[in-house]
């Protein structure tokens, strides 16, 4: 089922695998583009269908969110996007992306937000403010593992100064597993983030 996120773009997500990615077609005046080509090629093929795929935006370096981006790339010759400071762990990257680029699609336009400390290189794509995929750098409940103490505090201070600070509470929010959320819901929650250290 697709999902209207308003100017004419269109979202289309499924789960995929088994720790149930998930994996999100944009559709904007006959252009697609897919975030995270997480598993099962044949699954994310269907959905793609004939109309062909712009570019694979990868959100960031764990295998869990590529391992299909291989098969995908070939099957379809879309670009392969990822952020440069996670291109080296990705097996297919045609083009890098930078913190304050945009992920075109159909003459609208994402813009790439840079967030570390789940990975150096993860990124967060925003639709007007509106709509975030936030690959695994924000859950419903928290940000994704971090290894260190100074990886916790570096997610947490650009989750705060790129995302709670910068949208409104009724920005939606699509993570890499699980359930989507807005920022209000979570938004109140962020001092315990910060305070418990992973």
């Amino acid at each position: 089922m697709s999902k209207d996120l308003g100017g004419g773009l269109t979202m289309t997500q499924v789960s995929v695998g088994p720790m149930d990615n998930n994996a999100y077609l944009l559709s904007h005046g006959g252009e697609r583009i897919l975030i995270d080509a997480a598993n099962d090629a044949g699954t994310l093929l269907e959905l793609i269908g004939s109309g062909g795929l712009r570019s694979v935006v990868t959100t960031h370096r764990h295998q869990d969110h590529w391992m299909a981006l291989e098969e995908i790339s070939l099957a379809t010759g879309a670009a392969s996007l990822a952020h440069a400071d996670d291109a080296d762990g990705i097996p297919v990257v045609t083009g890098t992306l930078r913190d304050g680029d945009v992920v075109e699609v159909g003459g609208v336009t994402l813009d790439v937000i840079h967030v570390v400390g789940h990975t150096p290189g993860s990124i967060v794509l925003s639709y007007q403010g509106k709509h975030l995929f936030t690959g695994d750098s924000l859950f419903p409940g928290g940000h994704g593992k971090t290894t260190r103490p100074e990886d916790h505090e570096r997610i947490m201070d650009d989750l705060t100064a790129k995302i709670f600070d910068r949208f409104g509470d009724d920005t939606v929010f699509y993570p890499g597993h699980g359930k989507d959320s807005t920022l209000g819901a979570e938004r109140p929650q962020l001092p315990e983030w910060r305070a418990r250290g992973w």
